[in-house]
């Protein structure tokens, strides 16, 4: 959803995503977790378990700082489109990868490959999803309440985008992708707000990291490669850019998609007699499942209703009395 402001309101091909979802992730995991005062004996002096912030003061901080990467990201793009933009922010996301990837030395920040571990389950007023708990006599796992929890967040956070797309600033951004320089003669703020997407999209992605590394209780580089965010992309590309229940269909498509293909893939490399191993097998099924999909459906599998309906428009008829040149 964070991505579609930036790639389907405004226009702008964004490759490194997962970038913004690694900072939220990662400031989590040093905020709430033992790691910085093992790592730093002045913070081991005040806080010698670590910090271990709450969940409510974490998620402003990992919205507030992956929006001010956003447009750390956005700034010197300003001018770039189509593949010049693509190629930039593919080298941010990996940047930030081999960043996270070595910063264990001089100063040990975030652990390098290892990854930081013992990282906080998120506690509501004591409530700690991370545990099993009884409710009328029925035992419900931390894995369910997650998914409620995360269930809540995704409706919010379609109410959010819906009103963004509704609002003011939602339909300049789309004046900006349909033709910016009628945009900017109309008097509308493309730089401002082309920065301002690439935050709002971010800051979805930071909280999106945050509440990851609470579900895992694990964050390594090895999470944010750029398969992810290949497979961001596509969620929103081929589900149908711009439009909320198309990128929510391609979202739950592409999540269900490799696990499906599992029972197709172990039969596959039976037949093979294990030649080929079965995760090699999954990624191909998988990009042969979105080539077809992109071949038949080329604008989406949910387009948005408004999208080229003035290209079917009937044309009217030339008045008669016009003079021809």
């Amino acid at each position: 959803l964070g991505l579609n402001i930036v790639v389907g309101y405004a226009g702008l091909l964004d490759l490194g995503y997962v970038a913004f979802f690694a900072v939220g992730a990662y400031l989590y995991a040093l905020l709430s977790s033992p790691h910085l005062a093992s790592a730093f004996p002045a913070v081991a002096a005040a806080f010698p378990n670590g910090l271990h912030l709450p969940i409510w003061a974490v998620i402003p901080l990992a919205a507030g700082i992956a929006g001010f990467f956003g447009i750390i990201l956005g700034a010197p793009t300003l001018k770039l489109r189509g593949d010049y933009l693509a190629i930039v922010t593919l080298g941010f996301g990996e940047i930030i990868r081999v960043f996270l990837n070595n910063l264990d030395r001089p100063i040990n920040l975030t652990n390098g490959p290892k990854g930081i571990n013992q990282i906080d389950s998120i506690t509501f007023f004591g409530f700690d999803l991370g545990k099993p708990h009884s409710f009328f006599g029925i035992e419900v796992n931390s894995v369910s309440m997650y998914y409620y929890l995360f269930l809540v967040l995704v409706i919010v956070s379609v109410v959010i985008c819906h009103r963004l797309e509704t609002s003011r600033i939602g339909r300049a951004w789309m004046a900006i992708r349909e033709d910016e320089i009628a945009a900017r003669a109309m008097g509308i703020n493309t730089r401002n707000l082309k920065l301002l997407a690439f935050g709002m999209g971010a800051t979805f992605g930071g909280v999106s990291g945050a509440m990851f590394a609470a579900f895992q209780g694990f964050v390594s580089p090895e999470s944010f490669s750029l398969m992810e965010s290949v497979m961001i992309v596509a969620m929103v590309v081929l589900g149908g850019i711009g439009y909320l229940p198309g990128v929510i269909l391609g979202a739950l498509l592409l999540a269900a998609l490799p696990e499906v293909l599992r029972y197709v893939a172990g039969p596959l490399q039976i037949m093979t007699d294990g030649r080929l191993d079965a995760s090699i097998l999954r990624q191909l099924l998988i990009a042969l499942a979105m080539i077809t999909i992109m071949l038949m459906r080329p604008r989406g599998l949910w387009p948005s209703p408004e999208h080229g309906k003035s290209l079917n428009k009937p044309v009217g008829k030339v008045p008669s009395n016009t003079i021809n040149p």
